[in-house]
């Protein structure tokens, strides 16, 4: 069922619009939920399928992160042209599944393809959440409400921490050599955590779709003739090797320059691997590159307007890198807290998911609310004064950072830990409303993938596995995480450029859509 929403003229949204954001914020709890429990789970997985600190990282970062990303961008395509609730209440059933199945694996193989499916099931949710809020809300709080729903990420990830280490535990110690169906307590808490999205699942179904644009005063746009032959197209451009179809129905150039891109990426795993990396990590990183690669030179063929506002805005591509580059680090120290506090400072699991759980829960909460709000205010002032909150973002965790993992005792280990999620929070819902704000309606399922592609390969994929590595290599889960640090001038980089080129860029977006071939 159809509902107009509120026109530009109008500040204010609905209490049904507020309904819908408390609902997507709870989906958004167990999207992380269901992500981030394999962090208080590490040791006792470790343990029990013989894997080292870097495999850890592949499973929680890579295996999931890369499918996630390659996934979104089909999947965020289908939401700019399909019904948006119903995709979500597919993908939230589907990873809620696969997080179920996570709990019967017996090898870290098993484990890595229950993780593929996880990763792909949530490609579904936040390019149609973003762009429901999008349209539920109007650009004056456009930022409160995406910080809102992004406050599930640390509420989620607390609560994945809590649940976690309370079920293995007690698990472990009612059933010390195996439960029921000879199931170990990190098997059954993932049992636990996945059931419950099949339930949440019928109540998004029920949730209105909104028309597109409306909010903003625009007209609403065409429904797509065939948005799963849409789906499929954006697929064969993603997914090696129909990424090879993909190009050769563009011709033989773009199959010649697609074929190079390819022989680029293999050489550069091949040598990796020569060096003594490990294949599966830069297999995954290696496809992943690549098949963004193929999307972004098939997306400039079959539609220049979207290529324009979003991979040819250096503004937007920018603040991408800004944030992925935050989330870098986030996502490591995010993972391998609880292992630190278990390994190294010799904290209990239930303990380590109390308080990592609930410290995370509330710094993440308070952080990415307090960081829309304030990312809303400058924004009426300085068309680029969100920006300003990711470049804070990325520098006033360092030294929280920097005091966690080297704590001698849990207390300065949670002291630490709150104060660099609070800050690093800042910049999400900023961002996030960011570049929403540079692309067209039709268009935020695609930017909101593209976006999520910064904290997935450059964050999920890469920061959580190199700790691990350097931890593996070094014997110092410590070090493996001071040494993300060296990214922090670069994030920071990456925000002034955008700080400076956004206003330009939001300012001429219809102008540059419409060169580009749009019809406005």
């Amino acid at each position: 069922m159809e509902r107009r929403m509120t026109t530009t003229s109008e500040t204010r949204a609905s209490g049904y619009a507020w309904y819908v954001l408390g609902i997507l914020f709870l989906v958004y709890i167990l999207n992380f939920i269901d992500r981030q429990v394999i962090s208080i789970l590490a040791e006792d997985i470790k343990r029990d399928l013989g894997l080292k600190d870097e495999d850890l990282g592949f499973l929680y970062g890579t295996a999931f992160g890369v499918f996630y990303s390659l996934f979104g961008i089909p999947l965020g395509r289908l939401a700019d042209s399909w019904h948006r609730v119903r995709l979500m209440t597919v993908g939230l059933g589907l990873w809620s599944t696969m997080t179920a199945l996570s709990g019967l694996s017996s090898t870290g193989a098993h484990l890595a393809a229950a993780r593929i499916g996880v990763g792909v099931g949530e490609a579904t949710a936040s390019p149609s959440a973003y762009s429901l809020i999008s349209d539920y809300f109007p650009k004056k709080l456009r930022a409160t409400a995406l910080s809102i729903y992004s406050a599930g990420l640390y509420v989620g990830g607390g609560c994945s921490l809590f649940i976690g280490g309370l079920v293995v535990q007690n698990w472990n110690r009612a059933y010390p050599d195996g439960g029921p169906f000879g199931l170990a307590g990190w098997q059954a808490a993932f049992l636990a955590v996945g059931i419950p999205g099949v339930i949440l699942a019928l109540i998004v179904a029920t949730l209105r779709e909104p028309i597109r644009g409306a909010v903003e005063g625009l007209p609403e746009p065409e429904r797509h003739p065939a948005p799963f032959r849409a789906f499929f197209d954006e697929l064969v451009t993603i997914l090696p090797p129909l990424t090879l179809i993909g190009a050769a129905r563009i011709g033989t150039r773009a199959l010649a320059i697609n074929l190079l891109a390819l022989a680029l990426v293999a050489a550069a795993v091949t040598g990796l691997v020569a060096a003594g990396e490990p294949l599966p990590q830069w297999l995954a990183v290696g496809i992943g590159v690549y098949a963004v690669f193929s999307w972004a030179s098939a997306l400039r063929h079959r539609d220049p307007p979207t290529f324009a506002l979003i991979v040819g805005t250096p503004a937007f591509l920018c603040t991408v890198v800004g944030y992925g580059l935050n989330a870098f680090m986030s996502y490591a120290a995010g993972f391998w807290a609880a292992p630190y506090a278990m390994r190294d400072l010799g904290v209990s699991a239930a303990e380590a998911g109390l308080l990592l759980g609930g410290l995370g829960a509330l710094s993440g909460f308070l952080g990415v609310t307090v960081g829309g709000i304030i990312a809303d205010r400058l924004r009426r002032t300085n068309p680029a004064g969100r920006l300003v909150l990711v470049m804070l973002g990325a520098t006033l965790p360092v030294p929280f950072l920097i005091a966690a993992f080297t704590a001698s005792t849990p207390v300065v280990l949670y002291i630490g830990l709150f104060g660099a999620q609070f800050f690093a929070s800042w910049g999400l819902g900023a961002a996030a409303a960011t570049t929403q704000d540079l692309v067209l309606p039709r268009m935020r399922g695609t930017a909101t993938a593209t976006f999520f592609i910064g904290t997935t390969l450059l964050g999920l994929a890469l920061g959580p596995y190199l700790a691990g590595r350097v931890s593996t290599l070094t014997g110092s889960l410590s070090t493996g995480m001071l040494s993300l640090l060296v990214t922090a001038p670069v994030t920071l980089a990456a925000g002034a450029i955008a700080y400076r080129t956004v206003p330009a860029a939001e300012r001429t977006r219809e102008d540059r859509a419409r060169a580009a071939g749009e019809a406005i």
